[in-house]
């Protein structure tokens, strides 16, 4: 066989191997997998999408977001996430945390800066103000505050929504989710989770 058909022969086989594992991992592979994850895990395959009594979509149970006027300020009828470092705040564009070690000037000047005016904002002392309300988390996007923070914010949630702070803070309960597989981590509480309630709460 000539040089050129030898090519040729390798290059027809070289271009109906791609084909067939474009096809068949491209294609059909990715199609299973799809099909799969819609059938078993429909949500999760679907982004963990958070609806309100509406059917709206407003946000994702796995992605934080900010409950502030357009100037930032925190709007003192919703339960508060923790600070983020992604982006502007919380953009799942730009997960990230700040880098900052725990004696750099600016993250100290941040962390006080926020612990006061937490603490003003929630009629607290500032050194009773938990750590997450203060801190951002390493993705940035972190959805979950601990309990006590949450408990922290119930009395100035109900007194912007004109509520019995026993019913807020049964919301909050209602709202801890324990360790993962009972001993993995700490108990948190999803902020969108918990505003949607509130919400529907205060209809």
């Amino acid at each position: 066989m000539s040089p050129t058909r030898q090519a040729a022969r390798t290059h027809w086989v070289a271009l109906r191997a791609m084909l067939v594992l474009t096809l068949v991992l491209g294609v059909a592979y990715t199609a299973v997998v799809t099909g799969i994850g819609q059938l078993a895990l429909p949500a999760q395959a679907n982004g963990s999408i958070v609806r309100n009594a509406d059917g709206d979509a407003v946000g994702s149970a796995l992605i934080g977001q900010s409950f502030t006027d357009p100037d930032g300020a925190a709007l003192p009828e919703w339960f508060q996430s923790r600070p983020s470092a992604a982006g502007d705040g919380y953009d799942a564009g730009a997960s990230g945390g700040s880098n900052l070690g725990p004696e750099n000037p600016d993250l100290v000047a941040a962390i006080a800066e926020r612990q006061a005016a937490v603490a003003e904002a929630d009629g607290v002392e500032a050194a009773d103000v938990p750590a997450d309300a203060v801190t951002a988390s390493g993705s940035g996007l972190d959805p979950h505050i601990s309990p006590e923070y949450a408990r922290q914010q119930v009395a100035r949630v109900a007194a912007a929504r004109g509520l019995d702070e026993a019913d807020v803070l049964a919301l909050v309960e209602a709202h801890v989710q324990g360790r993962d597989l009972g001993y993995l981590g700490e108990p948190t509480v999803n902020v969108l989770q918990l505003n949607l309630a509130l919400a529907e709460m205060g209809d």
